[in-house]
């Protein structure tokens, strides 16, 4: 993971250049299919963003989304722009972070009506807390444009599907207030974003200023007037998020759980009992008896190999449920399949692949310990 690096997705310019704008000399990064990102850093912090354009759609959203996971590793994805609100109780101008995203389009479709089969992402725990504290502590208003009106964040569904959404009465607005009747507001991308970062084990926050009531006002002048102030909205809110999450990820002491830091002591000392006793070690690396030598190639395709064990173990007492089984399980044949190209590109695929491992796995801590070991063994290789 790039420890100081998120990702930020939008879908149209007006909400790109909202991002841009707090950005400090951005320079344009181009992938290798021709997806333009431009990375800067946020003002007087450490953070990168590597901000991208994905156009409209869930389908779209989610293949740059992924595209962005493989070139950056972000320590998260954030995707930002406006959306309409499917109820009074969320005021123009008004932020709404995600709970959890709906892809409401899902459904089956039956004599007596269309039935919804929705597929639903919980926004990360940890995420969502810190945007919780963000908040509360009201400091991203200071990263709004001047003499705005107070705004609020709220907190809650957000249902994504693949209609321009602009009517209160059509049997489309029914139907989604019948169904999905405590979302908050509604778009077309965020859907795509989640399912992206599932697949990925990327943390995914979604932020939407809320510029229009879903109500045939679309398009309007007063449209034109909440639009951009929306986006602006919700671009401060997002890059202070960034900024707290990058802070985060500094001072968390899981950072480098996977290599030893300044002032760590190691004890490779095999058959025998030792132990030190100091008041301060600094800056210091005490290793004691002879090092392990290092893995071989056919040494981590067994380890790697055993992991589906333990994966099929973890599903079996519910600790994975079954999505994420079988994506985990994607993941470690694609790690297993890259490391036997014995290259150095090889290497730095089954890395990745074992990093999104590690994502999907967080809940199962066994695996997820076995796999960090794994990442540092491969990250050995000569």
């Amino acid at each position: 993971m790039t420890e100081n690096m998120v990702v930020v997705l939008t879908a149209l310019n007006l909400e790109y250049d909202a991002v841009r704008r707090r950005l400090v000399a951005p320079q344009l990064q181009l992938h290798e299919r021709g997806t333009r990102f431009e990375v800067g850093s946020l003002r007087d912090t450490g953070c990168q963003v590597a901000l991208a354009l994905t156009s409209k759609g869930n389908h779209s959203a989610a293949v740059l989304a992924e595209r962005a996971i493989h070139e950056f590793d972000p320590a998260a994805v954030l995707f930002v722009g406006v959306a309409g609100a499917l109820w009074d109780a969320t005021p123009l101008g008004d932020v709404v972070v995600a709970t959890h995203v709906y892809a409401y389009h899902g459904g089956t479709s039956e004599d007596d009506g269309l039935k919804a089969r929705p597929r639903v992402w919980e926004a990360e725990h940890g995420i969502s807390q810190l945007a919780s504290h963000v908040a509360r502590t009201d400091g991203w208003t200071g990263h709004a444009g001047s003499g705005r009106h107070h705004h609020n964040v709220h907190f809650g569904a957000i249902a994504a599907g693949e209609i321009v959404h602009n009517s209160r009465i059509s049997y489309e607005a029914a139907w989604i207030r019948q169904h999905y009747n405590d979302a908050l507001a509604i778009e077309m991308e965020s859907a795509g974003v989640a399912q992206a970062g599932h697949l990925n084990g990327s943390p995914v926050a979604v932020v939407r200023g809320i510029s229009d009531k879903a109500d045939g006002t679309k398009n309007t002048a007063g449209d034109g007037t909440w639009q951009p102030r929306a986006a602006d909205n919700a671009a401060a809110f997002a890059t202070r998020l960034a900024e707290e999450l990058i802070t985060e990820q500094g001072n968390s002491p899981m950072r480098h759980r996977n290599k030893p830091s300044s002032g760590d002591v190691t004890h490779i000392a095999h058959g025998s009992t030792v132990g030190i006793q100091a008041r301060d070690v600094t800056n210091s690396t005490v290793t004691i008896g002879p090092a392990q030598p290092a893995a071989t190639p056919d040494d981590l395709a067994a380890k790697l190999a055993s992991l589906r064990d333990e994966l099929e173990r973890a599903r079996s007492i519910g600790t994975l449920d079954s999505p994420t089984y079988e994506d985990a399980q994607h993941e470690l044949a694609l790690a297993s399949e890259a490391l036997k190209e014995d290259t150095s590109d090889g290497k730095s695929r089954s890395v990745r692949a074992l990093k999104r491992l590690g994502g999907l796995t967080d809940e199962a801590a066994e695996v997820a310990s076995k796999v960090a070991m794994l990442i540092t063994a491969v990250n050995g290789l000569s």
